[in-house]
Formats: C-alpha cells, sequence, structure tokens
C-alpha cells in the first residue's frame, strides 16, 4: 500500500490527507501551529460530500520525525518552497515521488532541483476549501485534481504508470482525478481562473460571487482570462474561448467564496504573487505579448503586499 506524506495540513492538505486516510491509505501529516490540537484531538472534516472526523492521525512537529513515504505531498503555499530543501529529503523514499499541489506556473523546476527531474508530479486542485480553525478543515463545493507528470521544458509525457496508481488512491477515496498528458497546457487552463479571481478579490475586497456577477467585473475577469489565454498560445498551448465561458458559467454557480490569497491578505500571510503573476508576466514580455490588465493587477498586488510589511 501507499504510503503518503503531507507537508501543510492546511484547506487542500488537510481535506486530501484526510480522505486519504479514511480511505484505508496510511498518511503521515506534517503541522505547524496546529499540530498539539490534531495530535490529542485529530482532524475535522465538514463536506457536501459527508463530515467526518480522524480522531487519530499520524501527526508530527518535526519533518525529521515522520518515516520515508511513497508519495510526498506538497500543500504548503509557494511562498514557502524556500523551506523544501530542508523538507523533502528526510520523507522521501528513496524511490518516492514529489506530489505537488501548488498554483501557479514554473513551481515544479524548485522542487526538481531537489529531488530530481523524475520524481515529480503536480496536481492541479479546483476545489473550495478554508481552514477555520485548528485542525478542522470545511470543504464548501467542488475537489477534483488534475494530475500530470513533469519532466523539464514541459513534454507530453502520456498517461504514466505511477500516475495512474495515485490517481487510483485518489479516486478511491472520493475525490474526481483527471489525467492531463500536458502539464502545461493544465497549469495555463488552472491560471484562466486563478489569476482574474485571485488578483481582483484582494485589490477589490470581495468575494467570487459578488465579482462575477457585477457587469463591471464580470468583463474585467473576461478580459484577464483572454490575456493568460494569449501568453499560452506564444508556448504552443491552445485554449478556446469556450473554456473561458465554460470558467465564467461555473463560476456563477459557485457558492460565495473567499479565494485562498484574500484570506492570506486579510490575514496578513505573503500572497503567492510571483508563482501566480509574476511567472506568467515575464512569459508575456519574453514573447512579445500585451497585457496590460494584468501586468496592472500585478503592480497592484505587490504594492499591497509591500504596505502589508
Amino acid at each position: 500500500m501507499t504510503t503518503y506524506a503531507i507537508l501543510g495540513t492546511g484547506a487542500l492538505g488537510g481535506f486530501y490527507g484526510a480522505r486519504l486516510q479514511q480511505a484505508g491509505n496510511t498518511v503521515h501529516f506534517l503541522l505547524h501551529s496546529d499540530y498539539a490540537h490534531v495530535k490529542r484531538q485529530g482532524l475535522v472534516i465538514e463536506s457536501p460530500a459527508g463530515n467526518f472526523t480522524l480522531p487519530q492521525v499520524n501527526a508530527y512537529a518535526d519533518v525529521g520525525e515522520m518515516p520515508p513515504c511513497d508519495v510526498v505531498v506538497v500543500a504548503l503555499k509557494s511562498t514557502q518552497n524556500h523551506l523544501l530543501p530542508q523538507l523533502l529529503p528526510p520523507v522521501l523514499q528513496e524511490t518516492g515521488v514529489v506530489l505537488l499541489l501548488q498554483n501557479g506556473l514554473d513551481v515544479e523546476k524548485a522542487v526538481a532541483t531537489i529531488v530530481g527531474d523524475q520524481r515529480v508530479m503536480s496536481g492541479l486542485c479546483f476545489i473550495c476549501s478554508n481552514k477555520v480553525g485548528p485542525g478542522h478543515i470545511r470543504h464548501l463545493d467542488y475537489g477534483a485534481i488534475i494530475l500530470g507528470d513533469y519532466a523539464p521544458g514541459y513534454p507530453s509525457l502520456g498517461i504514466t504508470a505511477r500516475m495512474q496508481r495515485v490517481a487510483q488512491d485518489f479516486t478511491q477515496a472520493g475525490i474526481d482525478v483527471e489525467l492531463a498528458t500536458d502539464l502545461l497546457l493544465a497549469r495555463w487552463r488552472k491560471l484562466v481562473w486563478n489569476i482574474p479571481f485571485n488578483g481582483l478579490s484582494v485589490v477589490l475586497d470581495a468575494k467570487v460571487d459578488a465579482l462575477i456577477t457585477d457587469s463591471h467585473t464580470h468583463q474585467l475577469a473576461t478580459d484577464l482570462m483572454q490575456e493568460v489565454v494569449a501568453i499560452a498560445a506564444r508556448q504552443g498551448r491552445e485554449i478556446p474561448e469556450a473554456y473561458i465561458q465554460g470558467m465564467l458559467k461555473a463560476t456563477t454557480q459557485m457558492k460565495p467564496y473567499l479565494t485562498s490569497m484574500k484570506i492570506d491578505y486579510d490575514q496578513g500571510r505573503p500572497m503567492e504573487i510571483e508563482a501566480l503573476f509574476g511567472n506568467p508576466l515575464r512569459v508575456a514580455q519574453v514573447t512579445g505579448v500585451s497585457v496590460p490588465k494584468l501586468e496592472m493587477l500585478y503592480q497592484q498586488l505587490l504594492f499591497l503586499d509591500r504596505q502589508q510589511g
């Protein structure tokens, strides 16, 4: 049976790790501020798919005390990736793989420099989930993962055996999984939603439902989506207009939701500005794509981030 390590037991890692354990997998959780609480009382998951509690979990405050695992799930924000050189080596089996659950562009490269190019996979999470208290995760909607294998230059690798093994575990845990043959395309498709709604939710101090129902911000989000599509095209990844319309329609059907970036900003934590906005913007600049709205949004987010100190 596959053993899992969860680095970052928050809204993502706590939810997916708990579902994996509930389905019978051996899961080890690295925690920070919640460690003592979770060690005593376990994890509580609220979800439309059914609430449940795991009264006992394998909880650790020190990665050095965790056993080496087959799959190390990195559910930390990319702003904490400077910690990975210390966190990954002790907990990764010699033949293990890192499953990176992070938003943004080019985030795999930093992990590959630590564990090797052939030991990195990514999962793009389409989920509305928040941590509402110590060891308490509230899953609101969605939850599917797009799973893809990584290699330098982001070639199309097809569906690999290890993708299928990990997907089977997640599927048995009740998580919908789609296998992506082109990880870079999957990342650009995810950015089509993440860039407008994460960014605008911060600079306009709004929930997603307010942004999508107002005609002006609806148009602004659409314009940003089209800029993202234009950058992706310069990297040879075509995203049809129908995908934008599908994302907009799906957003109108979401429950009122604060994005993860808005929560980070409200709580005074660093925002994932570079992975989500800076890296795509630099691709646009190198390839000669005009993206004025993305550039302005990036500058506004940098200003707000610096104002918080």
